[in-house]
């Protein structure tokens, strides 16, 4: 298909999933939370069945488990959980941050410094609502860049397995956004250096760290 063709229209499902999985992810719906596909289908103005549809995608992606007589429940994570989210995530993009370094090209660097620069410049000027999701387009770019077959594909699955809200992000502390920066410019400066062995063990701590502030906060 051709970038002048018109895509195809969301489905029902899959907008009733989309809208979901984000309210789950960000966790404006918190774990423990009841879903009820008929409550679901008149805040979304659909009938039941795509709202089931999606419940069911949401099951396979195990945000959300059945109970019996409760039907569906957002599932909810404690600290091993977040432990081992961070865990696999340093180990996903650290590797992909070491198998960056051996192919990026510079145009691709030269967006990853500009995305960078973007950073750097709404934390001067205190936009720090802005950050966490330009570290996550940071973040997945550099591990598409060293996994394209299915690397990049896995990060995003680790990425959308565990809810985080949007005010306990790191990024919002004013403390962290420096030494986040500063993680971030030492990436860079591997990538450019074809260091992997660097880029990776500067990956695993930054997103350590990351998982020591939230289980602090």
């Amino acid at each position: 298909m051709s970038s002048s063709e018109p895509r195809p229209p969301m489905s029902k499902a899959e907008y009733v999933y989309s809208v979901l999985l984000d309210e789950i992810r960000s966790a404006r719906i918190p774990g423990g939370t009841a879903l009820r596909a008929g409550e679901v289908a008149k805040r979304l103005g659909v009938s039941v069945t795509p709202v089931r549809e999606a419940l069911r995608r949401l099951e396979k992606d195990r945000l959300i488990s059945y109970e019996a007589h409760h039907g569906a429940t957002v599932v909810d994570l404690g600290d091993e959980a977040l432990a081992e989210y961070y865990g696999v995530r340093s180990v996903v993009e650290g590797l992909g941050a070491r198998l960056a370094a051996a192919r990026i090209t510079p145009e691709e660097l030269a967006a990853l410094r500009e995305l960078h620069a973007s950073m750097a410049d709404d934390a001067a000027h205190g936009r720090h609502e802005r950050l966490g999701e330009q570290s996550l387009r940071f973040h997945l770019r550099i591990v598409d860049i060293g996994g394209p077959a299915f690397l990049g594909e896995h990060a995003r699955s680790v990425r959308n397995s565990f809810p985080v809200p949007a005010e306990a992000s790191l990024w919002l502390d004013e403390t962290q956004v420096n030494v986040q920066l500063a993680a971030h410019e030492g990436i860079l400066a591997a990538l450019e250096a074809g260091d992997g062995e660097r880029a990776e063990r500067i990956m695993i701590e930054h997103v350590r760290r990351a998982g020591e502030f939230r289980q602090h906060h």
